[in-house]
């Protein structure tokens, strides 16, 4: 039998949420992070009418979608790249800046795929304690070691909810050598509470790459396109190991169109923020713990791995999925997507329900 290399058979799979309900319980999915809310009708109009093309290979250099974002967000559309989500782009910075001869880093309860996608190249991959479940510039300042090549930090984090202040983010490139490469992931940017702090403008230090998705404040997750601003330099070489034809023609027209409809994306982020914030109100009145949330989800803490599980328990066999945080290191943990409002009400009274029964014994 043919043998994989050593460091990918030993690698487990990417966690995907399991999202199979009772049988007769209809499925209330809070395990991935999508949006409760359809994507603009101007992104779903702009697809229909790109699949009439679909013969042909799609725009590899994305130029509508690029002049797009650029006109929005104030920036250079020459220096912008596109993947099949954020997620294709970390993994092509890791190609090209990590080896099983540097380190990458990133916080303790930093995005998974980070660690997912060192582990491809073999890279080593530390992480640094988080101060309250939010990230720690000393912390992470604190890890570097001389072997250190990326430092990957996720803000507004996942799965935390939690997120750093553009004052934080300046000292950290600061104190890190200029030779390290930091990754700024803003896959929940737009729903964080402080958007007159962008920090695209660091990107022109030469060794800072900005991230951010289509998948979630647009609602888009299913067209997978994601998109990062790089200094000239790192956009060359990365450019170099995407793939060429990453993100189909109808995936283009729709986040064009999306990007373009920002008022739809400022109803989802408002909606969800309405329901986030009205979900934890309730949770914590009869007395769960929510660390405060700039995403569309929430991270529910339980008083200890066996009680989170137990609460788990109670809602799959009404059909909710939420997502155990136990590959985080976090099992005392259950992340929550906001999702359609009744469905929210629901699971608050699912929670409510086994909350009291939990306390009653």
């Amino acid at each position: 039998m043919i043998c994989p290399n050593s460091h990918i058979a030993a690698m487990a799979p990417y966690a995907l949420a399991d999202l199979e309900p009772p049988q007769g319980k209809r499925l209330i999915s809070l395990a991935q992070n999508e949006s409760a809310i359809s994507p603009s009708p101007l992104a779903i109009k702009a697809g229909e009418q790109a699949l009439a093309g679909a013969q042909l290979y799609p725009d590899p250099e994305w130029c509508e979608l690029r002049a797009s974002i650029a006109q929005v967000h104030n920036i250079s559309a020459q220096n912008i790249l596109c993947g099949a989500g954020s997620m294709e782009i970390i993994a092509s910075l890791v190609q090209c800046y990590a080896s099983p001869d540097t380190h990458v880093l990133s916080s303790q309860y930093g995005y998974a795929f980070f660690c997912s996608a060192s582990l491809v190249v073999g890279a080593p991959y530390d992480q640094a304690p988080e101060d309250d479940m939010t990230v720690s510039v000393d912390a992470l300042l604190g890890t570097v070691h001389s072997s250190t090549s990326v430092v990957f930090i996720a803000n507004p984090g996942n799965p935390t909810g939690t997120r750093i202040n553009r004052a934080d983010i300046v000292r950290l490139r600061e104190e890190l050598d200029d030779q390290i490469l930091l990754v700024v992931d803003e896959a929940y940017g737009e729903f964080a509470e402080a958007p007159n702090e962008p920090i695209f403008d660091l990107v022109e230090r030469g060794n800072v790459v900005v991230l951010r998705t289509f998948s979630k404040a647009y609602g888009l997750a299913g067209a997978r396109v994601g998109w990062g601003l790089f200094p000239p330099g790192i956009a060359r070489e990365v450019r170099k190991v995407l793939n060429p034809n990453n993100i189909s023609c109808a995936s283009q027209a729709m986040a064009v169109a999306a990007m373009m409809d920002q008022a739809h994306m400022h109803h989802i982020c408002a909606e969800t923020t309405s329901r986030r914030n009205q979900f934890t109100a309730d949770l914590r009145q009869f007395g769960l713990t929510i660390p405060e949330s700039h995403t569309n989800f929430v991270l529910i803490r339980f008083e200890d791995a066996v009680t989170a599980q137990r609460a788990d328990h109670a809602l799959r066999a009404e059909g909710v999925f939420m997502r155990g945080m136990a590959g985080y290191g976090l099992p005392q943990c259950l992340r929550a997507t906001i999702g359609e409002e009744k469905d929210m009400n629901f699971t608050r009274d699912v929670l409510k329900k086994w909350f009291n029964v939990e306390n009653s014994k």
